[in-house]
């Protein structure tokens, strides 16, 4: 109340003093003629005057109320003479006793305000900074934090905005929004000095369209950090309102500091991302380029080896020896092709270049056509698909290469038997196909990551090193590509299952189908279904 009050005019602190006089004056005159000695009642008036306007109206009040006190009650009545010392002392001790207590009353009521401001000041920057650390960028927190800054400083508008000055900012929130905002040719700026208190200092503003605006004023805080101007905070009051008091201007370049900490703290952690998005960038590059020159060097070395033996005269070659090197050749000239297809096949899934023609096709067919061009040596493989499986819906070329990248994923790392299961789930309209083996399996913390790309199975023996890691990865992408799923799992034999659930051909399509890439029948025809490098 106190605060409103020291908001008030003049004319309002005068006729309040009036009338806190006359009352004391129509009291004393009432108990006069009961107790003579009445001059203490003016002390209430004081009292009043000093609680609800402060030190100053205090004072005049009690002179005023030693002068009416002589003037009306002290013979000889209305002169300003007195004849008795003990009347002068009286009067003099009234106006002594007067001026302290209405200091005494002025200061108390001084403290109580500036501790209830301060305690406002507090709320309101605990909610700013609830805000600011309950949301992740300063567009979300903004809104809500014009609208608290509105709400405690009795502002008409505020508005935030981003930019090295006032005619190049960004608004990047306002209480008003969608309402033109005002242009006058000037406005206040607050002023915050190392050396001494902030104050309000009116600048012109040299724009144009300009317009000096009758109604209102517009207050500016600039949001700086470390010296660098950031944007600023402007609010809107109405002219005929009081400039913004102490706690009002705390407040004000509070907020605006702690948004100009916002704006940095979103600065920092978007170099960040964007500095580990580079660095994961990075590091995918390198392992790719590792696992290619790794992967590529050994064919090629085997490939060279066995044509530069070929083509030395010196050497006496029969029959099966050179139908051995040259299926040496073709082997690892395939195996390079592999490669190479699945890089590809990883670049069209990540770039959404996949386009599948769905057709219905007999799963356990395209199995054992996958098995039959799998280089299993050593290994046995077991095509294990019911006659009456269902055909599915797929394209036959990529649910070629995903059984492909399963078998020689199998064959490379799996036990020495491999079974390829086909099951039919009649109630979900789905069949699922499964390659698994009974080696080691994978550990269970593992399963997840399969599909990653570049993952690798930590192992001790020299399969580690081999593969790039982006088999699986294929499989998966085009599993979906087809409409279906792909999980991994521990088989039935302990080794690793992979299991790759397929739409049945008389299936609806799901609500969600969607082509995802594109590919012409000549880039099908050239990719073939063959099988693909991978790790585990």
């Amino acid at each position: 109340m106190g605060r409103v009050a020291g908001r008030r005019s003049a004319t309002t602190i005068a006729a309040a003093i009036c009338v806190a006089l006359a009352g004391s004056t129509l009291a004393v005159a009432a108990i006069r003629a009961v107790v003579p000695d009445v001059a203490p009642v003016y002390l209430l008036a004081v009292l009043a005057v000093g609680m609800l306007y402060g030190t100053a109206p205090a004072v005049v009040t009690s002179v005023a109320a030693f002068l009416l006190y002589d003037f009306l009650f002290v013979p000889p009545i209305y002169t300003f003479t007195i004849a008795s010392p003990d009347e002068w002392l009286n009067l003099l001790l009234l106006l002594a006793v007067a001026v302290v207590i209405g200091r005494l009353a002025a200061l108390q009521t001084q403290r109580a305000q500036e501790a209830a401001d301060r305690a406002l000041e507090a709320e309101s920057l605990y909610g700013i900074t609830g805000v600011l650390a309950s949301t992740r960028t300063v567009d979300e927190a903004t809104p809500l934090v014009l609208a608290r800054l509105a709400e405690t400083t009795a502002m008409d508008r505020v508005w935030f905005g981003l930019g090295p000055s006032p005619t190049e900012e960004r608004i990047v929130a306002d209480t008003a929004a969608g309402e033109a905002l005002p242009m006058p040719g000037w406005h206040v700026v607050l002023q915050r000095p190392s050396d001494g208190p902030a104050r309000w200092v009116r600048t012109h503003v040299g724009r144009a369209g300009s317009r000096r605006s009758a109604k209102a004023v517009v207050h500016r805080v600039r949001v700086e950090v470390a010296g660098e101007p950031l944007g600023s905070l402007w609010a809107l009051r109405a002219r005929a309102e009081h400039e913004p008091d102490r706690a009002e201007t705390r407040i004000l370049a509070a907020a605006a500091d702690q948004l100009g900490q916002a704006v940095v703290r979103d600065r920092l952690s978007e170099e960040a991302t964007n500095t580990a998005i580079l660095r994961e960038s990075e590091s995918l590059k390198s392992a790719l380029l590792d696992s290619v020159s790794h992967d590529l060097r050994t064919p090629l070395a085997t490939i060279r080896a066995a044509a530069g033996s070929m083509l030395d005269r010196s050497i006496g070659w029969s029959e099966d020896e050179q139908f051995e090197a040259f299926q040496t050749i073709d082997a690892e000239a395939e195996r390079m092709g592999r490669l190479v297809r699945n890089l590809l096949d990883l670049s069209r899934i990540e770039g959404g270049a996949l386009r599948p023609e769905l057709a219905a096709q007999d799963a356990g067919e395209l199995a054992r056509q996958a098995v039959g061009r799998t280089h299993a040596e050593g290994k046995t493989i077991r095509v294990d698909i019911p006659p009456s499986l269902p055909p599915v819906l797929v394209d036959d070329v990529y649910l070629g290469q995903v059984l492909a990248n399963l078998l020689e994923n199998a064959v490379r790392y799996g036990g020495p038997t491999i079974v390829v299961q086909g099951r039919d789930l009649p109630e979900e309209s789905a069949v699922e196909v499964s390659v698994a083996d009974d080696g080691d399996g994978v550990p269970v913390r593992a399963l997840a990551h399969l599909f990653d790309k570049f993952y690798q199975v930590p192992r001790s023996d020299d399969l580690s090193r081999r593969g790039m890691g982006i088999g699986l990865t294929v499989v998966a992408g085009l599993t979906r590509a087809m409409g279906g799923t792909v999980r991994a799992e521990r088989g039935v034999d302990g080794g690793l299952a992979v299991v790759v659930r397929l739409r049945a051909a008389d299936a609806p399509p799901p609500a969600d189908a969607s082509p995802t890439a594109d590919a012409s029948p000549a880039d099908r025809d050239e990719r073939g279904p063959v099988p693909a490098e991978t790790a585990r």
